[in-house]
Formats: C-alpha cells, sequence, structure tokens
C-alpha cells in the first residue's frame, strides 16, 4: 500500500451520515474505514496509519458543545500526530471547530457538506499526507546516514543538519583518498576551508604535512618565493636559503585559498609543477621533484574568474579534477539553528560563563529570518558577540546586535521547533502560493481548504506574502 492510498476514518455516531460518507469515497476510489464513537476511532487510529480523518464534533444527540469532538481530536493528534482532522460541525460547535483548526486541524466543513468540494479536499489532504510521510522518512534518512558518515569518516566537528551540505561532504570524504586535485568554491564564510580540513583527514596523506596558504594575502612580488622558496641572495633581504610551502608540504597536502588571486606569472609556475611534479627555487636553476596534492578554493565564479582573464583556463582544469561546491547559509537554513547551538556552547566554555546559557525564541527568530550574507562566519562572530555583551540567561535579539524594527513586526514560529509534518506542509503552501503568484484564494483552491483556513495555517507556519522595510 503507497502513502496515496492511506484510508480516510470516518468518525460519526450517525449511520446515514457514515454510509453516505463511505459511499462518497468508494465511488471516488478513496479508501476509508468508520467508527461511530471516539473509543472505536481511537481502536482504528491505533491499530492503522491514516490519510486523513473526518470526525464529528458530537456524539450524542442531546450534546452539543463539541466537548467531544475536541477531546476526539486532541487524542488522533497524540497517537497520530499530523494526520489532516476534517471536522463536520453544525452551527452550535462552529466556534469549537474553529478554534481547533487554530490548533491544528486541516479544515471544517458544516452539514449538509458539497460532496464535489469534499472529494477534493480530501484528495489534497491525502497528498499533503503522502508528501509529509515522504518527509519524514527522508529526513530520518538523512540522520541515519549522518550517523554512518561521521562513525566511518573524521568530519573535523563540522555541524550541519541539512541535505546539501550531507550530499558536499558526502563528496568530500568519497574523493580523500585520491590524489586527486579538488577546487572548493563558495561565498566567503562558507566553510570551504573546514571541507579542506575533511578531505586531508580522510586521505592516505592524514599523517603528513597538511599546509594552508592564503594566495590573496601574499604581495605579488612575494608569491613565487613564498610558493617554491628562494636561494640565499636571491632578493634583497634573504641571507639564507628559504623553503617554500610545497617543500613544506611534500608528501602531505597545500590547500591554495583564494587560487583566483595569483598573480600570471606565479599560475604559470604552478601549472608547471601540476604537470611535472617539478619546480625550481627562485635564483636557482637546480629542479627538485615534489610529491604534493593541491587542494585549492575560491569565492567567485571560476567561469567569470577565466572570462576576465584572473585565472589560466588550462590551469583551472589541472584544479578542478573535482570540484566540491559548499552552499550559501542561506540556502540551507536547517543549519542555523544547530550551528548556532554549537557556537554557544564553544564560547561558553571559552568564556567559562557560569550556568547554561540559550537562545531566547525571539533571538532564534531572528536568527532563522537573517539572510547571512556573511555566511557561518558571520554567524559565528554574533553567537560569540551574544555571550560576550548578554547579562542574562537567555540570548535576546540585542545580544546579537541585530537591529531592531528592520522588518515588519511578524509572527512566525520558530522553524527548527516545527516537526517533518509542519515543514512539509509549510513547503506545499509556499508551492502553491508561488505557482499562484500569491493569490491565496488560487492557492487555497489547489490545496483543496478554504482561503480562511490557508491564511490560519499561514500564520502558524509562519508563511509570508511580503516583507516589507519599515518607513
Amino acid at each position: 500500500m503507497t502513502d496515496l492510498n492511506l484510508p480516510v476514518l470516518i468518525v460519526d455516531d450517525q449511520p446515514a451520515v457514515v454510509q453516505a460518507l463511505r459511499v462518497l469515497c468508494e465511488l471516488n476510489d478513496i479508501p476509508c474505514r468508520s467508527a461511530s464513537s471516539p473509543d472505536e476511532a481511537e481502536s482504528v487510529v491505533s491499530a492503522e496509519k491514516l490519510g486523513a480523518v473526518i470526525q464529528d464534533m458530537n456524539f450524542d444527540r442531546n450534546e452539543t458543545s463539541g466537548d467531544a469532538g475536541v477531546e476526539l481530536f486532541r487524542t488522533i493528534q497524540e497517537i497520530q500526530p499530523g494526520v489532516p482532522v476534517l471536522l463536520m460541525t453544525a452551527w452550535a460547535s462552529l466556534e469549537t471547530a474553529v478554534q481547533l483548526v487554530k490548533e491544528g486541524a486541516a479544515d471544517y466543513l458544516e452539514k449538509p457538506w458539497d460532496d464535489e468540494k469534499l472529494v477534493a479536499t480530501l484528495r489534497n489532504l491525502l497528498r499533503l499526507r503522502s508528501l509529509e510521510l515522504e518527509n519524514q522518512r527522508l529526513k530520518a534518512d538523512l540522520a541515519q546516514s549522518r550517523l554512518v558518515l561521521a562513525e566511518d569518516h573524521d568530519l573535523c566537528g563540522i555541524v550541519y543538519a541539512s541535505q546539501a551540505m550531507h550530499g558536499v561532504i558526502s563528496l568530500a570524504v568519497n574523493v580523500a583518498r585520491s590524489n586527486a586535485p579538488v577546487l572548493i568554491t563558495g561565498p566567503n564564510g562558507s566553510g570551504k576551508e573546514r571541507l579542506a580540513e575533511i578531505v586531508q583527514a580522510n586521505s592516505r596523506r592524514r599523517q603528513e604535512p597538511f599546509v594552508r596558504v592564503n594566495v590573496g594575502a601574499i604581495p605579488e612580488e612575494l608569491a613565487v618565493s613564498e610558493l617554491f622558496g628562494a636561494e640565499a641572495g636571491a632578493y634583497t633581504g634573504i641571507q639564507d636559503r628559504r623553503a617554500g610551502h610545497f617543500e613544506t608540504a611534500a608528501g602531505g597536502t597545500l590547500f591554495l585559498d583564494e587560487i583566483d588571486a595569483l598573480s600570471p606569472a606565479s599560475q604559470v609556475k604552478l601549472l608547471r609543477v601540476l604537470q611535472s611534479g617539478e619546480f625550481q627555487r627562485l635564483g636557482s636553476s637546480r629542479t627538485h621533484k615534489v610529491d604534493v596534492r593541491i587542494l585549492s578554493a575560491t569565492n567567485t565564479s571560476v567561469d567569470a574568474a577565466v572570462s576576465e582573464g584572473r585565472l589560466r583556463e588550462d590551469l583551472l582544469f589541472r584544479l578542478n579534477v573535482v570540484e566540491l561546491q559548499v552552499p550559501a547559509l542561506a540556502s540551507r537554513r536547517e543549519d542555523i539553528s544547530p550551528l548556532a547551538e554549537h557556537f554557544l556552547q564553544q564560547f561558553c566554555r571559552q568564556e567559562e560563563t557560569s550556568g547554561e546559557r540559550t537562545i531566547g525564541a525571539e533571538a532564534r527568530q531572528a536568527l532563522l529570518r537573517h539572510d547571512w550574507p556573511g555566511n557561518v562566519r558571520e554567524l559565528e562572530n554574533r553567537i560569540q558577540r551574544a555571550t560576550v555583551v548578554s547579562t542574562g540567561k537567555e540570548i535576546s535579539v540585542a545580544d546579537l546586535g541585530f537591529a531592531a524594527g528592520g522588518l515588519e513586526d511578524v509572527t512566525i514560529p520558530d522553524l527548527s521547533t516545527l516537526g517533518a509534518d509542519d515543514m512539509a506542509a509549510r513547503e506545499r503552501i509556499l508551492g502553491a502560493l508561488e505557482r499562484a503568484r500569491g493569490v491565496v484564494v488560487h492557492a487555497a483552491d489547489e490545496l483543496g481548504i478554504s482561503r480562511q483556513a490557508l491564511y490560519r495555517k499561514m500564520s502558524r507556519l509562519g508563511v509570508e506574502l511580503e516583507r516589507r522595510p519599515k518607513p
């Protein structure tokens, strides 16, 4: 049985209503189960995974408060969190049904219902449930894959939760045992050097030297001597022979950051070393053999660097046998909270802060809403700042250094606390809104729910149509 074929549970004490709904489902190839009481419904929910639930709010002809429906709804959510519940209500219990929608019910429908609309709603709820369950499965698979990867390899303490970073790190450890050059690309502060450390730590050269060079920090006139060494007297001020980074890294790994900042003349010499494994010290005609694996990195587009003449194309081919692309932090927001917690613990230990520090709810929201132009490095700096300036046990928005009132005051949830079901629902709503170009009524039609229900879900899941700066 696929998730799309999960049954709908119909709960109503009136046999005629149950029969009408069963026939409607069967005519539309929707599998269903039925129960005439909350106790019977609880037994079904406990025994079988469901795609959705249609439940009445009252189960006694003399009862109109809806209390039994409230209790059943909450019981269903405890047993099968996230299963969509569609509430059937008469006017007397409408207010109660609205309150349950705020608590997470999918929607409510008033008796008598519209068959066509109900079928459309059920199909969309079942499709959403299928996506949610698939999302849960993928998250569980990712968590297991991360665990296995960390057990089998040295990940150098890297912290992540996103599928995007898992893919990059998996590729890094896979290519680590090769001697092939690796080019690591990504924006400033995204973690390129940490990825280079992972490659080195899992390579056959892990016991050999690992030399890191920021090419962009080397003056152009010293680049050749820094990389390849210099003989005594090769230039003014050098009295003894000096080993370059290639000699220092012999047998190990040389990491060249900001590789596109290397001068054209130095790029020619580097290309020769990569082709032949030979180099000459500045001021010497003697050739030396060297066995070094090259890892390089850049924060710019390599295609642009080549077209603008900042990077030789033939050198790029030598460096870019395997490319590891580190995504910006803003495109992997699942990593923000775990990284923030990691940095908080790290800096609390360094500062020997007494007592436990936590990140407050509003501060966590601010972290999740920020665009992170400085990536992981900016996040680390903000958490360090907060650790130093905070006077309480809870980190605030001000402690993080965010300007107050930069965006309109909106209430959005802490996305890191949303479960897999809510995250899947949120993604589906975002997709529907994008396809509807922001027209809520059209998105609601696609999702099979009322416009009011969609607005309530958007509020609960932190979906915003527009963020505008305050005037």
